[in-house]
């Protein structure tokens, strides 16, 4: 079986780590790449610094551009769940728009984009919060022409919680509309791909939630942190498919280290 399309998710940390991530990705053969904590400040290039109670953080002005120059042969569509101010090298305080972008090779057709709010709704941040930030999935359609059948590629982002990565009211309600807009999304014929930084622990009930409506994890207990995240628990990102018969490879990057997260790669 030839291998379709090549689907890389990763968490990239605001661009923290710019120049790795910028030299992997036109590297990685990926067809689809679905990005999370993505920065954009039209018209604003370089560095600047995101700082809430617990942390003070460099990020990229504009990643979502950045990287679009990094791949110039994929298309980019970007949805911003939050927005807040952040202060580029001379202290002036810029708007920034914060999401997540999932980047799309241009010989696959988008045959579809859809987008929902899984936890809370679209803020402007006078500052930012240090919990309970709105959550968004993105949903990009294209379709696998081998196979004769089209493919969503859902990510998501999901709900931060300074206390952990444990069960919550409202990690469960998170859980509950992503698998609504999976029903509401899928075709009879779709294969669904489900990816992204899940801040969750392998044994969440969310993995049940979606096991409901025909989703299969394929990370479970691995380690998706690199050398650069300091804290003993080393789970958040993960990926789930509707057809675990279309999964040709699947692989938990653990080099080169592009941000704090190990990039996905899953190969259908």
């Amino acid at each position: 079986m030839a291998v379709v399309v090549r689907i890389a998710s990763v968490n990239a940390w605001g661009g923290a780590l710019f120049d790795q991530l910028a030299g992997w990705l036109p590297e990685s053969g990926a067809d689809v790449v679905c990005l999370q904590e993505v920065t954009r400040t039209p018209g604003l290039s370089g560095w600047t610094r995101f700082a809430d109670e617990h942390r003070s953080l460099p990020q990229r002005a504009d990643l979502l551009r950045d990287v679009q120059v990094a791949l110039p042969g994929h298309q980019a569509i970007f949805v911003a769940s939050d927005a807040g101010p952040v202060a580029d090298g001379e202290g002036v305080r810029h708007r920034q728009d914060f999401g997540v972008a999932t980047l799309i090779a241009d010989h696959l057709p988008v045959i579809g984009v859809d987008s929902a709010f899984v936890h809370g709704e679209f803020a402007d941040h006078v500052e930012w919060s240090v919990a309970d930030r709105p959550r968004v999935a993105l949903a990009v359609r294209t379709a696998d022409r081998a196979a004769g059948r089209p493919v969503w590629i859902v990510q998501v982002h999901g709900l931060r919680d300074p206390a952990g990565k444990a069960d919550s009211p409202a990690r469960r309600r998170q859980a509950e509309r992503l698998a609504e807009l999976v029903v509401r999304i899928r075709g009879p014929r779709d294969l669904v791909v489900l990816c992204g930084d899940f801040n969750l622990r392998p044994e969440s009930e969310t993995f049940g939630i979606l096991a409901e409506v025909g989703l299969t994890d394929l990370v479970g207990e691995a380690d998706t942190r690199t050398s650069h995240y300091g804290k003993p628990v080393r789970h958040a990102s993960y990926l789930l498919v509707s057809d675990i018969a279309a999964v040709k490879n699947f692989d938990i990057m653990a080099a080169p280290e592009v941000s704090d997260h190990r990039a996905l790669i899953l190969d259908l």
